[in-house]
């Protein structure tokens, strides 16, 4: 559950950025954040290993893919903007951010091990 909101909350912080980057009214968060959000809900419920593993990285880019894929795909059908470069810096945002935590998280984790075997 705690790597589901983290990338719930990292959806969002993606989302509040590139809308504070082009000065869209904060009241478009909800329309704009849907289809990154609902595409996540769907990569944790459809892929079992995610739910399983949520830590790896593997599940990182596994949950990456699938926000960005189906998040650009519902953005498009539900009317908004994925022209020019956005698909390809959406991707790589959301695979940055979604791999970035889960390699920190990862890295912490082999620290704590050496500590504790010293």
């Amino acid at each position: 559950m705690t790597a589901f909101i983290i990338d719930i909350i990292l959806t969002g912080g993606f989302v509040a950025y590139g809308m504070n980057t082009h000065d869209s009214p904060w009241s478009d968060f909800p329309v704009t954040a849907a289809p990154f959000v609902i595409a996540l809900v769907i990569a944790w419920l459809i892929i079992p290993r995610v739910r399983e593993q949520p830590f790896s990285l593997v599940s990182g880019a596994i949950v990456a893919l699938l926000t960005a894929g189906i998040g650009l795909a519902l953005r498009a059908g539900f009317g908004q903007g994925v022209s020019g470069a956005f698909p390809i810096v959406a991707t790589a945002m959301i695979a940055a951010l979604f791999l970035g935590w889960r390699l920190i998280a990862l890295l912490i984790k082999q620290v704590r091990q050496k500590q504790q075997s010293a």
